[in-house]
């Protein structure tokens, strides 16, 4: 009997090997999100120009160790540049074609830490499912990528949502916000939510407004301080007021922010993009 509890305990204790977690509960889901608004591959840049400042993004982003993170701005190249960090895999198509036409509203993911399940864009439009301008948008369409992951430690599935809001259009703006709310509903119903982005609004919009009241804004809700400037836009300006926010991270319960940070890094005198990325520390349980 004696030999028979001992071999039953060996193959327990061999299956929770096998198996972390199975005799203790889930550790939470921990990860560190940002958004970074590139900037556009332009030859107007001169110094700034992308080609200058692509291995700072890159260094940048793995610096600080990102785990997801959205990008805006980003044309086909600027994306294939960013892909080139073989430990990140990412979804999105071009805004112009749904392609790899115009700039792109990225999300890339680090492989070992998640599993992408399912994927999917919009426009911010009245016909969200194809190529588009909406409202009072004159420039250019926009659009949304979104993703359902499970992460590889527990099987923990979340949703992350990216968009880039039109800069011109006001009536845009606002009608974008109410879209994001319907088609987060619509697409994650009550799972686990992070949409994140260049919302081109500051917090008193009523767009930002609608968002706070049925997400949570992070840089409120942090367990500690924010770190750095207020303001997210620099413009290429080592002294910009930075008092405004129009970059932000917003999640869903039982999202918990542990720590929001506007990254202000420069290398010789130059920022890596016209915005400072907006990083913050998450945990799911």
């Amino acid at each position: 009997m004696a030999s028979r509890f001992k071999a039953w305990v060996a193959a327990l204790l061999a299956g929770a090997a096998l198996a972390p977690g199975l005799l203790c509960a889930a550790e939470p889901v921990m990860v560190n999100v940002a958004t970074y608004n590139l900037r556009l591959n332009t030859d107007d840049d001169g110094p700034n120009a992308w080609p200058h400042r692509r291995e700072a993004v890159k260094a940048l982003i793995r610096y600080h160790e990102f785990d997801l993170f959205g990008t805006q701005e980003g044309q086909p190249e600027q994306i294939d540049e960013l892909a080139a960090m073989t430990e990140f895999a990412h979804v999105g198509v071009g805004r112009d074609d749904g392609l790899r036409g115009g700039e792109h509203a990225a999300i890339f993911y680090r492989t070992s830490r998640f599993g992408l399940e399912i994927h999917g864009d919009f426009w911010l439009s009245q016909t969200p499912d194809r190529p588009s301008k909406g409202w009072d948008a004159t420039c250019c369409n926009r659009i949304a990528t979104w993703a359902r992951f499970a992460d590889r430690s527990n099987g923990r599935r979340f949703y992350v949502f990216n968009v880039h809001f039109d800069h011109q259009g006001a009536v845009a703006r606002r009608e974008s916000g109410k879209l994001m709310l319907r088609k987060i509903k619509e697409i994650a119903g009550t799972a686990p939510v992070i949409c994140l982005g260049d919302f081109n609004s500051t917090p008193d919009t009523e767009q930002i407004h609608a968002l706070s009241a049925a997400l949570t804004d992070a840089y409120t809700a942090s367990r500690t301080p924010p770190y750095g400037p207020l303001g997210t836009f620099n413009g290429f300006k080592l002294d910009a007021p930075m008092t405004e926010r129009i970059d932000y991270v917003f999640v869903s319960a039982p999202w918990r922010v542990l720590k929001y940070g506007v990254l202000s890094d420069s290398l010789g005198g130059r920022y890596p993009s016209d915005h400072h990325p907006v990083a913050v520390r998450l945990a799911l349980d």
